[in-house]
């Protein structure tokens, strides 16, 4: 084993266990999630000059809560893991143990936002826009629960900040999960909500959240590890990045028309 490289701590994926009660580190990360939105969607509601309320945050994202752990959940077992699925059809509702699909998460989202807006009478993107920006910062929580499970780990490199773990083999990997919560975590934050301090389109904030997340999700996926018939839908592209090219698209077409409606 080349000392030179990190090795990975090997974390118990446990934080708390009471008597039958597991608490899991995972599940903490998306609680730790979902309050920051809670908040920071809160706190702009109090700075929206009455177009939002607290109260219909609350709604928002209690509906969005079961949208996003719903079909993510739903979204890894069909896209990632159906196989798994028809060995044992209760891996469905074993969510601590990890796997949740982003992009089963987004539909879930959007199927939750449709629904809100209509119970409040508002348009659909200006949901999305409000929504937009208090995602990121989950997303990166839900990596660093990627990490502390030893799961999603990246290919084989020699980069000096590689990483071994020792639970798959002992060769240095990239650690794709930390890529992945600095850029869909935390570079897609700063970009959105630097982007909301001035007046946009509307529309264009869920824009660039699509592009900004398919974009950053299509380049880790060049050093995450590809899972053998999992991940791989062709030889040169990963079912990650299949599935972020339509969001890419999608970002771009929403935001050019939203840009287009406002001249």
């Amino acid at each position: 084993m080349n000392q030179s490289f990190f090795v990975f701590p090997n974390i118990d994926p446990i934080f708390l266990q009471l008597g039958p009660i597991s608490v899991h580190w995972y599940g903490i990360m998306y609680l730790l999630g979902f309050g920051f939105a809670y908040w920071l969607g809160v706190r702009r509601a109090k700075n929206s000059n009455g177009v939002w309320t607290p109260e219909q945050v609350d709604q928002l994202l209690f509906n969005g809560f079961f949208g996003v752990v719903l079909g993510g959940r739903i979204g890894d077992v069909l896209f990632y893991n159906f196989d798994r699925l028809m060995i044992d059809p209760l891996y469905l509702f074993r969510i601590w143990e990890g796997g949740m699909s982003f992009h089963g998460g987004l539909i879930g989202v959007i199927i939750a936002m449709i629904w809100t807006s209509r119970r409040q009478q508002r348009s659909f993107w200006q949901t999305a826009d409000f929504v937009a920006p208090l995602i990121p910062f989950g997303l990166g929580m839900g990596r660093i629960g990627n990490f502390i499970n030893g799961e999603l780990w990246g290919r084989v490199t020699d980069v000096p900040w590689a990483m071994i773990f020792p639970h798959v083999d002992l060769l240095p990997r990239h650690p794709s999960q930390i890529y992945q919560a600095l850029l869909e975590g935390l570079a897609l934050f700063l970009l959105l909500n630097l982007f909301i301090r001035k007046q946009r389109p509307m529309g264009s904030v869920a824009g660039l959240f699509l592009v900004g997340y398919g974009v950053f999700r299509f380049i880790v996926e060049y050093v995450r590890e590809i899972d053998p018939g999992v991940n791989t839908t062709t030889d040169i592209i990963t079912r990650g990045q299949l599935l972020s090219l339509p969001m890419v698209i999608g970002g771009i077409i929403i935001m050019l028309v939203a840009y287009k409606k406002a001249k």
